[in-house]
C-alpha cells in the first residue's frame, strides 16, 4: 500500500474508539456515559469507566500496530482545523486552485469561476483572494481578471491552505488532485468546492466522505444541475407518492465533434510546468512534459474517464436528486465504444484511451433503473424522463421546466403537473448555494452524500466497461464482485496500464 491510500473499512472502528473516549471525557459527573446505569455507584463507575478507556486504549494500540491504521490521508498528522466561523453576513475569502483556460482557446473550469464569481462578487459577498495553478501564465490571467491588487497568485496549492485568512476554496485542477487537494483543504479548516467528477477512483470519494464527516466542513461538489429548481420539484413531487413507485429513468449529454472532443489548442511556454507535480499520483505515463497530455488530459484514463468524469455527473446528480431517495447502486453495467476515431481529424494528436460513447445502465435496491448515454460523436439529445407505475416526470435539460403526466389508470385521480420558468442550473447559482450553506449551516445541493452515490455510479461505470463485466456494490462492505461472486478490487493508480 502506497503513502498516500487508506484501509476505509476499519477507520470508523477506530474513529468510535475516539469518540467513546471523547464522550467519556465529557462526562466525569453521575450523569456520564457509563455512569447512567441504575444502582451503580461513583467508585463503580469511576472502575467502569477506567477499564473501558484501558480496553479502548489497548484495542485501539493493536490496531495500530497492524498497521492497518495508517497516518491520517496524504500524510496528516494533526487534528483537522477547525477554520472560522462565518456568520451570516461574512464576507468569504475564496481561493481557487487549478486556474485552466486560456490562453489558447483551453477551456478550464477554474477561469470560468474566477470570471462568473468576479462579476457577482458584491452579491456573493466574496473577496477572490488567491488563485494556484502550476502554470503561472494561468496565474497572471486570473489575477488580471480579478483585478485587485490584494489577490495572490501561488504554484503550490498547500501555500493558500497554509493562510489562515482563507476560508474555502474551490478546486478545478485536473482529476487526479480532486481528492488530494480537497482533504487537504478540509483538514485546514477551509470548506471546498470541487469540481465533478468529485475524485478519479472511488477509493477517494470515499476518502474524501470520510473527511467531510471528520472536519464538518461544507463540501459541494460542481455539478450545477443540483442547484436547478426543476429537479427539486421533480423529487417533491415523486415524494408525494403521485408518480407511485419508481421504475427507471433516462437522461443523456451528448456532444458531435468531428475533430475529436476535448482536442484544445496547445500553446507554447510551458516549460516552467513541475511535470511530477502535475502527474501527482498517476504513474509516470509519459516521465516527461508532454503537451498533448497537459491540454487535452480528458482523453487518456491515468488523469479522467473521459465522458464518465466529464459529461455524464451532470446528468446522474440531478436524476438521481430528482428520485426524492438517492442510493448507491446495487448493479452496474456499462459499455464504450469508439466508432469513429475522431482524433485523426486534428493534426499530431494521440489516439483518445476513453470511449467516443458510453451507454451507462444502474440499478438501485428499490429495483430502480437508471440510464444514461453520453457521446463526443453524435449530438442528437433526447428527452429527459422518470418512469413511475402511475406517471411519467419529464424535465428540461437546463432544469427549468418540468412536467408530470398520470399513467391512464390514475388519470381521474391525479391532475397532470406542469410548470416553466424554474431556476435553471447556473454556476454562479451554485456557488452561491454553497457560501450561503457556509454561512448558515444548511446542507448544499450537490452535497456529499449524493456526490458519493453518483461517484460510486461513476467508477463501477469505468471498471464494467475496462475490465468487461457486471459490477455488483455492496454499500455496507464497499466492496465489488462480478456475478459469479468474486471479489474485484477497485481501480486505483497503477491498477492497470493506463491507470
Amino acid at each position: 500500500m502506497s503513502s498516500v491510500e487508506i484501509q476505509i473499512d476499519l477507520a470508523p472502528r477506530y474513529l468510535t474508539l475516539a469518540r467513546h473516549q471523547h464522550m467519556l471525557d465529557n462526562h466525569s459527573s453521575t450523569k456520564g456515559f457509563v455512569m447512567d446505569h441504575p444502582g451503580s455507584s461513583s467508585s463503580t463507575a469511576a472502575q467502569t469507566r477506567r477499564s473501558f478507556l484501558k480496553q479502548s486504549a489497548t484495542a485501539a494500540a493493536a490496531i495500530a500496530a497492524t498497521g492497518i491504521i495508517k497516518t491520517p490521508v496524504y500524510g496528516q498528522n494533526t487534528a483537522p482545523s477547525t477554520g472560522k466561523v462565518i456568520g451570516a453576513n461574512d464576507r468569504i475569502n475564496i481561493g481557487y486552485i487549478g486556474i485552466g483556460g486560456k490562453p489558447s482557446n483551453c477551456p478550464g473550469m477554474g477561469l470560468g469561476h474566477v470570471n462568473m464569481q468576479k462579476g457577482k462578487a458584491s452579491d456573493l459577498n466574496i473577496t477572490q483572494a488567491a488563485v494556484c495553478d502550476l502554470w503561472e501564465v494561468r496565474n497572471e490571467i486570473a489575477k488580471k481578471a480579478i483585478g485587485t491588487s490584494d489577490v495572490t497568485s501561488y504554484t503550490d496549492y498547500r501555500k493558500i491552505l497554509d493562510r489562515k485568512d482563507i476560508d474555502a476554496v474551490l478546486i478545478a485542477t485536473h482529476d487526479p488532485w480532486h481528492a488530494k487537494c480537497s482533504i487537504d483543504a478540509m483538514e485546514a479548516g477551509k470548506h471546498v468546492y470541487c469540481e465533478k467528477p468529485m475524485t478519479r477512483y472511488l477509493g477517494e470519494a470515499f476518502q474524501v466522505a470520510d473527511a467531510v464527516k471528520r472536519t464538518g466542513r461544507v463540501f459541494q461538489v460542481g455539478s450545477q444541475g443540483t442547484s436547478a429548481a426543476g429537479w427539486h420539484k421533480a423529487a417533491e413531487i415523486i415524494k408525494s407518492g403521485k408518480l407511485g413507485k419508481l421504475v427507471w429513468a433516462r437522461g443523456a449529454y451528448l456532444r458531435n465533434n468531428p475533430k475529436g472532443e476535448w482536442n484544445y489548442s496547445i500553446a507554447p511556454g510551458t516549460d516552467s510546468i513541475d511535470w511530477n507535480m502535475w502527474l501527482g499520483q498517476v504513474k509516470k505515463r509519459p516521465e516527461k512534459f508532454d503537451a498533448d497530455h497537459y491540454f487535452r488530459w480528458r482523453k487518456y484514463y491515468p488523469y479522467c474517464g473521459g465522458l464518465l468524469g466529464d459529461l455524464v455527473p451532470h446528468r446522474l446528480h440531478p436524476l438521481m436528486l430528482a428520485t426524492g431517495n438517492p442510493q448507491f447502486p446495487k448493479r452496474v453495467v456499462c459499455i464504450g465504444t469508439n466508432p469513429i476515431h475522431s482524433d485523426k481529424l486534428t493534426p499530431d494528436a494521440y489516439e483518445r484511451d476513453v470511449p467516443e460513447y458510453v451507454q451507462i445502465t444502474a440499478e438501485f435496491p428499490d429495483g430502480f433503473l437508471l440510464s444514461v448515454n453520453s457521446s463526443s460523436v453524435s449530438g442528437k439529445v433526447p428527452g429527459f424522463s422518470i418512469f413511475g407505475h402511475d406517471g411519467t416526470m419529464e424535465v428540461a435539460d437546463v432544469g427549468n421546466e418540468i412536467k408530470m403526466t398520470p399513467e391512464k389508470h390514475k388519470a381521474d385521480e391525479v391532475d397532470e403537473i406542469s410548470a416553466k420558468g424554474l431556476q435553471q442550473e447556473d454556476q454562479v447559482v451554485h456557488a452561491k448555494n454553497w457560501f450561503d450553506c457556509i454561512r448558515n449551516g444548511h446542507t448544499p445541493n450537490g452535497n456529499i452524500d449524493i456526490a458519493l452515490k453518483v461517484q460510486t455510479v461513476i467508477s463501477l461505470s469505468e471498471m464494467s466497461d475496462r475490465l468487461g463485466i457486471v459490477c455488483f456494490f455492496d454499500a455496507a462492505t464497499r466492496k465489488v464482485t462480478d456475478g459469479s461472486g468474486r471479489e474485484v478490487p477497485l481501480l486505483t493508480y497503477g491498477s492497470l496500464p493506463l491507470s
